[in-house]
């Protein structure tokens, strides 16, 4: 379930109050030269000249001196040149935003916004402030460094647009998800018999099985988080390590049935038992990508229904809901997925027997 967020409603005013025109009313109230103020600092008149201009910055020292002086505490002086100061770096900032501003064209921030993500602003410069925040990035051209060379592995549909901005929120609420879940150090073989035990659950309902297989991932160094699909993105799931000893398998419930979910998370954990931790998998890109797609299939397919006892079934010919009960109740997996295989294998066609799968929504789809 998303979390939600408050919207965050932040000032920033458009003109600066300076030190120095702080500095001369105080010496106009006080009808104050600035020559007798440079001779009760023991500042240079030239030094309090430039303070007044602007052209100098109040230090420690200074403010120190101009406490002596004309009993303003330190603090005062400090924070106003501090603001003030952020005031000029924020005027900076705010025309780089400027020329990034397309980039809020290249997200979904309507849905982000509704999962909870991120806020919601009206004004355009607030709103990419909130979108550099999320992704924990300076500016646009951080992101261009950082999120395409991103180490992943994900399960993509290729017949559709896909953003790689929208790919990448949906990867990063992946990676804030994990940190939020405490694992020990990857063990593959504990992860091993985390998998043996995590596929007799594929009959419950989520409730009861999505806390243990975290729990029972977790303990193998295995983050797993369900993170719901954005608009083009066309992902099912992801893998990727974030640290050495850390691993996340990132799902969306995108095609919303028992049998691709299952499906889906043991093809994610093919690619960590089977492959390296800091490969690129982008399903289709190369040859070699490829193999490693296929290895990944073949080790779920193998986790969910062994082969031989799937031609097995097949062989018998019936596929009645009977008989496809009778056969999942035998392997201890739920119908839906011995369905969802015999689909693949077109022994069905794809809209039969899928009253036998269970199909699964997120809350805020209530």
């Amino acid at each position: 379930m998303a979390d939600t967020r408050e919207t965050r409603n932040e000032y920033h005013p458009d003109y600066l109050v300076t030190p120095s025109a702080v500095l001369e009313y105080e010496l106009t109230q006080r009808c104050m030269t600035q020559n007798e103020l440079a001779r009760r600092t023991g500042l240079t008149t030239k030094h309090i000249i430039d303070l007044v201009k602007s052209k100098s910055r109040i230090t420690p020292e200074t403010a120190i001196k101009l406490e002596r002086a004309i009993g303003m505490p330190v603090d005062y002086w400090l924070t106003l040149e501090a603001h003030y100061q952020e005031a000029l770096a924020r005027q900076h900032e705010g025309t780089n935003l400027d020329k990034d501003l397309f980039w809020l064209d290249r997200l979904p921030i309507k849905d982000m916004a509704k999962l909870g993500w991120i806020a919601r602003f009206k004004d355009k410069r607030q709103q990419l402030e909130e979108l550099l925040r999320f992704f924990g990035i300076a500016n646009v051209g951080q992101w261009d460094n950082l999120w395409p060379t991103l180490e992943v592995a994900y399960r993509q549909h290729n017949k559709q647009e896909v953003l790689a901005e929208a790919v990448s929120a949906w990867l990063r609420q992946g990676e804030i998800s994990a940190t939020g879940i405490g694992c020990k150090d990857f063990d593959k073989e504990v992860f091993r018999h985390a998998l043996d035990e995590i596929k007799t659950m594929t009959d419950q309902l989520p409730e009861a099985f999505q806390p243990r297989m975290q729990a029972l991932c977790a303990t193998a160094g295995v983050a797993v988080v369900f993170v719901p699909a954005l608009p083009k993105t066309g992902i099912s799931g992801a893998t990727r390590w974030v640290s050495p000893t850390k691993a996340v398998i990132q799902l969306s419930l995108r095609y919303k049935s028992n049998d691709q979910l299952w499906f889906t998370f043991f093809h994610e954990a093919g690619h960590i038992m089977l492959h390296g931790k800091k490969e690129l998998f982008l399903e289709g890109l190369n040859g070699m990508q490829a193999e490693k797609e296929a290895e990944a299939d073949a080790f779920a397919q193998k986790e969910l229904v062994s082969r031989k006892a799937l031609l097995e079934f097949m062989a018998e010919g019936d596929y009645s809901p009977q008989a496809i009960k009778r056969f999942a109740k035998s392997i201890n997996i739920a119908p839906g997925i011995v369905v969802g295989q015999l689909q693949h294998e077109k022994a069905l066609g794809w809209n039969q027997c899928n009253e036998l799968k269970c199909y699964y929504k997120w809350q805020h789809e209530d």
